[in-house]
């Protein structure tokens, strides 16, 4: 019989039918490769050189496990496979770290370490961020060597175990592995779907910049009755001081932090999308954000500034007192246009002339990623987004980037490489928080997605 496409995609879906993949993932969500806790690192090495690096060569891959240029730092897996007269070179990334499992926030039933399917969600540390959507894109590629014998195109894995940490020492290894990790494109998988149905594609990831703001007027607290309306508190003050960074509904008031305008084929790409996070999700606040814009196009193609946590005084145990000393936690998510090198200076800027000179701003050590967008029209696009189309006879979402961030900028600026991303979750899966999961449906039609993706670059073109 004559390999065909069909027959990879099938046997793409009865890896899920039969049990194969969730099999391979309960493995790996086991696996407490938590980057956040300094304890588990040999659960990170342990990922990548016994789970991963003997499941890739069991395909044919050669492995190589690659220490982190930065000290105690979890190491990356390289794997590759190289295929007579090949004309495309893939490479495909993913990350198995995970966020600490929260362990004691779980539903009563669940753990973050044992994979557990309820209906159509599969629940586990791991399975929306990144295991899941990394083991889809394995297995799809196992699918495809059964059916064919060969992939028809070279292809090289690399894995780290440092995104949920700020992925350090990934750019360094890039920077020093140019030619080992040169390639014609990314195609990588992680992040939500527009909506758990649409099959979509993104092709960068705003950036994402965290910074904390202070003001330190004194040092202990004093009592309110004797010294207020006497001395400055400093939680009104940083309160003041974040009202002029937004309006009232949440747009940007600091120039240098909006962009100059929503390109044509951004916009293009964008209308008409709605954007769904699914049953669990919140709902969009339609009031809120930049006005004139949609909301596809606030979370895709703009700005956003956010408050992640504020502290003064003592919020668990008040007390007549007037605190000494008022703390936020804020982060910036910005677009390509946006200078990030000027994203603190700027911010300080504007406190000085709104009077605020009292704000301290002080930059997150890490945690910084750069913004990155691929041409919706290039020509690696139209190439995956037509598979993706073929497989499942839908229309594919393309976005020009995902709200999120992604260390996808050392790809692209260091590497140099085209990047496709193809996520397989969605926005309700609660990644960074107890009972994340992935919906089992979803997965198997990716499992399907990537299996034809995989043996379309094999075809002559």
């Amino acid at each position: 019989m004559t390999p065909s496409r069909d027959a990879a995609i099938a046997a793409a879906h009865r890896a899920f039918d039969d049990g194969t993949y969730t099999d391979v993932l309960a493995r790996r969500v086991a696996i407490r490769s938590e980057s956040q806790d300094p304890a588990q690192a040999p659960a990170l090495r342990g990922y990548v050189e016994d789970e991963l690096a003997r499941s890739y060569a069991a395909l044919g891959f050669e492995c190589r496990i690659l220490d982190n240029p930065l000290p105690q730092r979890g190491p990356f897996l390289f794997a590759q496979r190289r295929e007579p007269d090949a004309r495309v070179t893939v490479l495909m990334y993913g990350h198995g770290d995970v966020i600490r499992g929260q362990d004691a926030q779980w539903r009563a039933g669940l753990s973050p370490w044992t994979l557990a399917r309820e209906g159509d969600r599969i629940y586990g540390r791991g399975t929306a961020d990144n295991k899941g959507q990394h083991t889809i894109n394995e297995v799809a590629l196992r699918a495809v060597l059964e059916a064919r014998g060969r992939l028809g195109f070279n292809l090289k894995v690399l894995i780290e175990t440092g995104e949920e940490t700020g992925s350090p020492g990934l750019r360094d290894l890039c920077a020093q592995q140019r030619d080992l990790l040169a390639a014609d494109v990314l195609i990588a998988s992680d992040g939500p779907r527009l909506a758990p149905d649409r099959p979509t594609l993104f092709l960068g990831s705003r950036g994402a910049m965290n910074f904390d703001l202070t003001v330190d007027l004194r040092e202990g607290a004093h009592h309110s009755g004797n010294w207020g309306g006497l001395i400055a508190n400093p939680g009104i003050v940083l309160a003041h001081a974040l009202a002029s960074i937004t309006g009232p509904r949440g747009e940007i008031r600091v120039p240098e932090w909006r962009p100059a305008t929503l390109t044509s084929s951004v916009r293009r790409a964008l209308e008409g999308l709605d954007v769904d996070g699914g049953d669990d999700g919140p709902r969009v606040d339609t009031g809120w954000g930049e006005p004139g814009l949609t909301p596809a196009e606030r979370v895709f193609g703009w700005c956003s500034f956010e408050v992640l946590a504020f502290r003064t005084g003592n919020p668990d145990h008040p007390v007549n007192a007037i605190p000494g000393k008022a703390t936020a936690h804020c982060q910036l998510r910005y677009v390509v246009g946006v200078d990030p090198q000027d994203i603190v200076p700027a911010l300080r800027r504007h406190l000085e002339r709104e009077g605020f000179a009292r704000v301290e701003v002080t930059p997150a050590r890490e945690g910084y990623f750069a913004a990155t967008r691929l041409d919706p029209e290039h020509p690696w696009v139209q190439r995956v987004k037509a598979s993706v189309a073929r497989t499942t006879g839908k229309p594919v979402v393309v976005l020009p980037n995902l709200g999120g961030s992604l260390p996808n900028d050392i790809f692209a600026d260091v590497l140099g490489l085209p990047t496709v991303w193809i996520p397989h979750s969605y926005a309700g899966c609660s990644q960074h928080a107890a009972n994340e999961h992935l919906i089992a449906s979803v997965a198997r039609e990716a499992l399907g997605v990537m299996a034809g993706l995989w043996w379309d670059l094999g075809e002559p073109r």
